[in-house]
């Protein structure tokens, strides 16, 4: 049964110790990668920060929101001795990233199905919750070889996708554009990337790449996750808090190898 849209932004940060998002397959095995999973990572994240960045995001920075529409926003809250600077993920962004890691894994034992994945996905208007992947009771699907990529895979898109998002409060992006972003209601709020200039969104994505790699994240789960909004005949607007819709995909990968690269050299 799928679930109607409605966001309840910030009715959920008291939500950290459930773990709500293991996404059943029907009458068969559980998804590992969940919230749990999305929490430890931004805990990895904010540790691996050096110690003037870390005081300018919360130790523990990654809450969940009960929207079922896939997405990450940077979000800040008052608070007696500093505010509590967060990255919100949504009950969408999970299942978003569970189905891509798990469509794409599921790929090596049946060719075609990622892109075949891809073409319903861009029909997802967020009105909804993702419908679960085709063909889920295949126990093929669920084998040890196919369910560890799935997992590297969802971490690393994980992993990257929350440094990204919470490279803003450090490096300014969220204080610069707040009051544009207070101004969105909470049926349409509105993605920083949608606000930030071409040289404030290479400037998050060196950051956060950079953040994740320290974390052992590598790029090519973000790079697959891009692929698959490029494959779309039709952007969904939830799409643009992964990717500013101006951005060409090709380059945005080039400069991700690149910091791979970078890194592992020690530059």
């Amino acid at each position: 049964m799928r679930i109607i849209h409605s966001t309840i932004l910030g009715a959920t940060w008291f939500l950290f110790s459930l773990n709500l998002m293991a996404q059943p397959a029907p009458d068969g095995p559980t998804y590992e990668t969940g919230f749990n999973a999305a929490t430890r990572i931004g805990t990895e994240l904010y540790e691996a920060l050096n110690t003037k960045v870390r005081a300018r995001v919360h130790s523990r920075p990654v809450a969940l929101e009960t929207d079922v529409a896939p997405s990450v926003k940077t979000v800040e809250y008052p608070d007696d001795d500093q505010p509590l600077r967060l990255v919100f993920i949504s009950v969408g962004f999970l299942d978003l990233m569970n189905n891509l890691s798990h469509a794409k894994a599921i790929n090596r034992v049946q060719p075609g199905y990622f892109q075949k994945y891809l073409t319903s996905l861009a029909n997802e208007s967020g009105e909804f919750s993702l419908e679960d992947l085709p063909g889920l009771k295949d126990p093929r699907f669920w084998s040890d070889d196919v369910m560890n990529e799935q997992k590297s895979d969802f971490n690393q898109m994980v992993g990257m996708v929350i440094a990204i998002e919470l490279s803003h409060h450090y490096l300014g992006h969220f204080k610069k554009y707040a009051a544009k972003l207070d101004q969105a209601s909470e049926t349409q709020p509105i993605p920083i990337n949608n606000l930030l200039t071409p040289a404030e969104w290479e400037a998050a994505l060196k950051a956060g790449a950079r953040n994740a790699l320290e974390c052992g994240y590598g790029v090519d789960g973000l790079k697959a996750l891009y692929d698959a909004i490029e494959a779309m005949p039709r952007r969904p607007a939830w799409t643009a808090y992964f990717l500013p819709s101006n951005v060409k995909v090709a380059k945005v990968k080039k400069d991700l190898d690149k910091a791979e690269k970078d890194y592992f050299q020690g530059k």
